[in-house]
């Protein structure tokens, strides 16, 4: 159905209207300290589960705070809607907040403010991520049904408390209720705009495979005068197979590795050139000037589009205050690999394995320990909702929505396409300079605000 746009202008209104009470609402949910790493703060998981549930059957959802081996996964319906089903995700744990000296006010006391730029903000853990931009979709289904009584589409709500530890129950949770929470689009709020006033939708996930290897020598660590040349040192061992995965032109050697890899469309090239990215700031805000990745490549393609191999640590003999001649016995790497569409993790994981075992020598050995993978994921450019959701996010922000990738991993949106065969929409407010994770972390009320009147706009759109 097509919903009239005084029954639209309506529901923004509400939303206007009701702006103060929501902010309350949000300063209650961040008032919760749900720290999912720290057992200690296990309650206080259950009770942010708890005032979710509270706060959708009070809409009218059935809802529930569903049991996993770890915290609870709230789960709502709504079956009055018609038309598509829409099943949004987002989660209501938070990081911990140290370092604690660092925060200029309580991280769990919600305070709004102006920033250095005159702009209003509320501080608190999590306001960003992620019960900010949770809150934007339960309080626009909140002005819906306060208007029109129902929701304009079928919705239904799963809401994680252990995204930031990791998230392990989670997918035998999706997978033991697939067909309960199965629906026609997944929507996740949990990403940046491209700027602060144009609306983006993130349509390109990159994959991820952890490795964490440790190379042993001889029995023992060595005395280096006593046994240098003659024994093996695994820290050389290590630096000959670490700089053995890029060539010079930056790519990575595995054999293999870019068999799946598949170029982007021109017309995807041309939209991102189109955004003014500027490689230049972007390096050099991490103090750098030139780019590291396969050479031809553009920036955003490299971050977006292309997958890495990249070096997480190392660690290998003495490394304490002053010096000590020692060969040490073991050595040891973690590498991550960014995955993009099309690469079969577990692929990846063989190829680099074999790439090491390889190069062992015959006296030494090798053990891998395994730090999770997820597929990357791409929405297809032309599907009916990512066209239906640009445009709603186009009507608020009055400029045009653009879609974009992500260097990053949310394995949530894997999930969503390898248990329940769903495509996933990653449609968020937040801003680069949230500091999420970070002491002072910080939500715009405009993204806030207009957060909610964007969910109002897109769940209009899905309704044609």
């Amino acid at each position: 159905m097509t919903i009239a746009p005084a029954m639209l202008d309506a529901v923004l209104a509400r939303v206007d209207a009701d702006l103060a009470n929501a902010l309350s609402r949000l300063k209650d949910l961040l008032r919760i300290k749900s720290i999912s790493t720290d057992p200690a703060y296990a309650a206080e998981c259950q009770r942010a589960a708890q005032f979710l549930v509270d706060d959708l059957a009070g809409q009218g959802f059935t809802a529930a705070a569903r049991p996993t081996p770890g915290h609870p996964v709230v789960v709502a319906h709504d079956s009055v809607g018609t038309g598509p089903h829409v099943l949004f995700y987002g989660h209501y744990d938070v990081q911990p907040v140290d370092p604690l000296n660092l925060w200029h006010t309580d991280p769990f006391e919600p305070v709004i403010k102006d920033d250095a730029n005159g702009r209003k903000i509320i501080v608190a853990r999590g306001s960003s991520d992620d019960k900010g931009q949770l809150m934007t979709f339960v309080e626009a289904c909140r002005a819906w049904k306060n208007v029109n009584g129902s929701l304009p589409v079928r919705v239904s709500l799963m809401l994680e408390g252990e995204e930031e530890s990791g998230g392990k129950n989670l997918p035998p949770f999706m997978a033991a209720n697939a067909d309960e929470l199965r629906a026609d689009i997944a929507l996740v709020c949990d990403t940046d705009m491209w700027d602060r006033k144009t609306p983006s939708i993130t349509t390109m996930l990159r994959g991820l495979v952890g490795e964490e290897i440790e190379i042993t020598c001889a029995s023992k660590d060595l005395h280096s005068g006593m046994f240098g040349n003659a024994a093996r040192n695994p820290n050389q061992v290590l630096a000959e197979i670490i700089a053995s995965l890029r060539a010079p032109d930056g790519s990575v050697t595995l054999p293999g590795f870019y068999d799946d890899v598949a170029e982007v469309p021109d017309a995807i090239k041309a939209q991102w050139k189109g955004l003014g990215f500027d490689e230049k700031a972007f390096l050099a805000e991490a103090g750098l000037s030139i780019p590291a990745g396969e050479s031809a490549r553009s920036v955003l393609e490299m971050i977006w589009a292309r997958p890495t191999c990249e070096i997480n640590g190392m660690i290998g003999g003495y490394t304490g205050d002053g010096f000590k001649t020692v060969i040490p016995a073991k050595a040891s790497a973690k590498i991550s690999f960014r995955l993009v569409s099309g690469m079969v993790p577990d692929k990846i994981r063989a190829a680099f394995r074999k790439h090491v075992q390889d190069r062992i020598p015959a006296d030494c050995s090798v053990t891998f320990r395994e730090h999770g993978g997820s597929p990357a994921i791409t929405v297809p450019s032309d599907g009916v909702y990512l066209k239906q959701a640009l445009a709603g996010l186009t009507g608020e922000w009055n400029k045009e929505a653009v879609i974009t990738g992500s260097g990053g991993s949310i394995p949530v949106a894997g999930d969503f396409k390898k248990i329940l065969g769903m495509d996933t929409l990653l449609i968020g407010f937040a801003h680069v300079d949230d500091s999420i994770h970070s002491p002072n972390e910080k939500y715009d009320l405009e993204s806030f605000h207009r957060g909610i009147r964007s969910w109002v706009r897109v769940l209009a759109a899905f309704a044609a």
